[in-house]
């Protein structure tokens, strides 16, 4: 008679348990996730609202998940995510102008998480915002250019801003290219309901004869903004989406000056990363790069340290605040700011830096000084 080897049998043993103690959701590779809110003093008719940058979290649309009230002042709401999701969420009462706030009345950052194992997310909102639902309010004249579609990546939509005066002549423009592009222009796609306000800074700055008229043209992330945006292979292929997909279009469909130039682009935050590798890397196409809040990891810190060169005529914008989120971005800051000048980067020539003392790690910080990233990489000369 054979007996099984012990090793084997106790390997066994050992499977079977972790099965029995995983949930149906687990065996499939998702994790059990529970938010759960105490939230004091709302009303009978408030719902409260999770908010995410994943399908399962509603794409960040402000009113896709509710939660269910399951006492007086508890919330919960359980949902099924992939294992290892990187999660960004917030809480809403339904719309961005209701958004949980934090206890002294500030904007919140984001919640970040990543779903490794089953488990309850629990918070306490003490607070919320009372501002009137947001609603559109484009300054100028924009177009849509809907699902646009490139290898690798999720089709997402594009917003185009033509300057003032556009149509009144045959003048070619530089071109702005922004990333995520719903928060841009428009507060009823922004994700907090406030935009960066870039249609009515630039329009101001272009009509006070201090910048060159610009197209802006907005690109939407997608639920994969993280890996978009990131240093990786998806990261690559949103750049080459952007190069031989939205440019060509633009080109093709708007009077723009195509040249490197008269190319630009500009982002926030994984935006601002996104920002400085598409110019790092086709330098063919963009001279310039402008970096609000870049969250420059150390791998894209050593990748610069590690060329022979930086591209030729290369220009670069970088700023950041001081508060929240802004604070630990700050280290990456410090860390590309050493390495850029060993690449020939001077301060007045061809780099900018900004620290917005006092600022946050949102739209509306990036809207208060807007005016600086957009005369660093458009301005007029000055008179004497």
């Amino acid at each position: 008679m054979h007996h099984m080897p012990i090793r084997i049998a106790l390997a066994i043993a050992l499977a079977g348990a972790m099965v029995a103690g995983c949930s149906r959701n687990e065996m499939k590779g998702l994790m059990d996730i529970t938010f759960r809110v105490d939230a004091p003093g709302l009303d009978e008719g408030d719902v409260i609202y999770v908010v995410g940058n994943i399908p399962e979290l509603g794409n960040w649309q402000p009113a896709a998940i509710p939660l269910t009230r399951v006492k007086d002042d508890r919330w919960e709401v359980h949902t099924a995510i992939p294992y290892a999701s990187r999660i960004e969420y917030k809480f809403t009462l339904g719309n961005w102008g209701t958004e949980a706030l934090n206890d002294d009345g500030s904007m919140p950052d984001n919640f970040h998480a990543v779903t490794t194992r089953s488990t309850t997310y629990k918070h306490t909102v003490n607070r919320w915002r009372n501002d009137p639902q947001p609603v559109g309010g484009i300054t100028g004249e924009v177009h849509y250019h809907r699902q646009l579609a490139g290898p690798g990546i999720l089709p997402r939509d594009v917003i185009v801003w033509l300057p003032p005066g556009y149509d009144e002549g045959l003048d070619r423009y530089p071109v702005l290219y922004m990333h995520d592009g719903q928060n841009i222009a428009d507060p009823a796609t922004s994700f907090i309901g406030v935009d960066w306000q870039v249609d009515e800074t630039a329009q101001r700055l272009i009509l006070e004869g201090r910048m060159d008229p610009v197209i802006v043209v907005g690109i939407y992330n997608s639920p994969q903004r993280m890996d978009d945006y990131g240093a990786g292979e998806q990261g690559r292929a949103y750049r080459y989406f952007v190069v031989d997909v939205v440019k060509p279009l633009i080109d093709a469909t708007y009077r723009t000056r195509p040249d490197r130039e008269a190319t630009a682009t500009m982002g926030s935050s994984m935006g601002g990363l996104v920002a400085f590798l598409l110019a790092w890397h086709h330098p063919e196409t963009f001279r310039q790069a402008a970096c609000l809040s870049p969250a420059f990891f150390p791998e894209v810190v050593a990748e610069v340290r590690q060329a022979t060169a930086a591209p030729a005529g290369l220009r670069i914008y970088m700023d950041n605040g001081t508060e929240g989120l802004e604070e630990k971005i700050q280290g990456f800051c410090d860390d590309m700011m050493a390495a850029l000048p060993e690449k020939g980067f001077r301060e007045g020539e061809n780099f900018m830096w900004v620290l917005d003392d006092g600022a946050e790690h949102n739209e509306a910080a990036w809207a208060a000084r807007l005016d600086q990233p957009l005369l660093f990489l458009f301005g007029r000369p000055t008179a004497p």
